[in-house]
């Protein structure tokens, strides 16, 4: 098996749990229903050979602790592709950091060896969302496209491949109440019991690499109201520095004050940069939903004209619905021009994602335009074997 690679965290865990002792040949039936699951794994829009498919098809060249490696290596594998996604945090962007709730992999693959369809054991990792499912079956849908249309039916298998390893990135239960922003949709949707109860434009990041908005997920405690606007160095240094240097009135102008820290902070307003609202996430990327004093600039087609942050169309409806207060409420206590601090009766989830194709709030299946270009390089880790160390005999015991 040179050249192929072992996940020997997993492995190590996995023979703990079997006194480090063979564990397939007494175990012949549950082999053939994880090596049947593998080699339908596309149907996951996973790569049969990122779990070593092609050489336990014809496995007459193993040795037998190569045979047991490789089986192992590859139902802990497959199981942890579905239950975290095939690419972890680790090896992705920087700026995409979604993760589910973390899978003791090597646990379910041991429990499922007691069972007579240890598939469907390690296959229940896998979301069971309804936007899964309809992933799915989408993907289905591609394949049956004739052989003349393969060129669309290869851009079509890919998008979706793509948006089901990032299903896998997000809880399997979603809060009942949350805040979904779609990046690449430029919309936010609110949920209260499931149910979608608030939709609206957004604006989000530029295409710049360091002005993109992030795929992560945060808790919104609080809503700032008339919130002053203070500007992050970076953003000091590369844009405002040369408008002060060509106009020195800049600052007073734009009821601004230099910080001592390098930082400017502009006075909250009408016109500030964060609007009349501001909801407090406190998140690793400094990224925040709020107001914008420019209305017009949600009836844009192209709304990627922030640096990382999500101007929201309708904040002041977003704030009655998580502070659960009536609108009239928020309007009065905006128009004190006071900045106050309204804490969430409960802190609110929101998670902000990048999905191209996606289920939107109605059930409907949308293809959303992949304008950071995101999909090719997720699309090639998804068909790349895992870079891991080679495992020797010694390292996974001493059978």
């Amino acid at each position: 098996m040179e050249g192929d690679t072992l996940n020997i965290g997993l492995l190590r865990r996995f023979y703990g749990r079997h006194d480090f002792e063979p564990v397939w040949d007494n175990h012949p039936a549950q082999v053939q229903a994880i090596l049947k699951a593998i080699a339908h794994a596309g149907d996951q829009g996973l790569d049969p050979a990122l779990f070593h498919a092609d050489l336990l098809r014809d496995d007459t060249n193993l040795t037998p602790l190569e045979r047991e490696l490789l089986l192992s290596d590859a139902a802990l594998s497959y199981a942890d592709a579905l239950a975290h996604g095939a690419v972890p945090p680790e090896r992705r962007a920087d700026n995409q950091v979604l993760t589910p709730a973390a899978v003791d992999v090597a646990a379910k693959v041991s429990q499922s060896l007691d069972t007579p369809d240890p598939a469907a054991m390690i296959e229940g990792l896998a979301p069971t969302t309804p936007t899964y499912h309809i992933l799915r079956q989408a993907l289905r849908s591609c394949r049956s496209v004739g052989p003349t249309e393969r060129r669309k039916v290869l851009d079509c298998q890919r998008r979706i491949e793509v948006n089901l390893e990032r299903q896998r990135w997000l809880p399997r239960v979603m809060p009942a109440d949350r805040i979904v922003v779609n990046v690449a949709d430029e919309r936010l949707v609110a949920y209260r019991d499931d149910q979608p109860v608030l939709a609206t434009r957004v604006i989000v990041g530029q295409d710049a690499t360091r002005n993109q908005s992030p795929e992560f997920q945060a808790v919104i405690e609080a809503s700032l109201f008339n919130p002053p606007w203070v500007v992050p160095k970076d953003i000091v240094a590369r844009e405002m520095l040369p408008r002060i240097s060509r106009d020195p009135t800049y600052l007073a102008r734009n009821r601004m004050i230099m910080l001592p820290n390098g930082e400017i902070e502009q006075m909250a307003g009408p016109e500030a940069g964060l609007g009349l609202l501001m909801f407090d996430m406190p998140n690793r990327f400094d990224v925040y939903l709020h107001d914008t004093p420019d209305r017009s600039l949600f009836n844009r087609a192209n709304r990627r004209i922030s640096h990382g942050c999500i101007r929201v169309q309708k904040p002041r409806e977003l704030a009655a619905l998580l502070l659960k207060e009536p609108l009239t409420a928020i309007n009065q206590d905006i128009a004190t021009g006071q900045t106050t601090r309204h804490d969430l009766p409960m802190g609110v989830s929101v998670f902000v994602v990048y999905q191209t194709v996606f289920v939107d709030e109605n059930g409907v299946l949308r293809y959303a335009p992949d304008f950071y270009n995101r999909d090719p390089a997720l699309w090639e880790q998804l068909h790349r074997p895992l870079r891991r160390p080679h495992a020797s005999h010694g390292a996974s015991g001493p059978f």
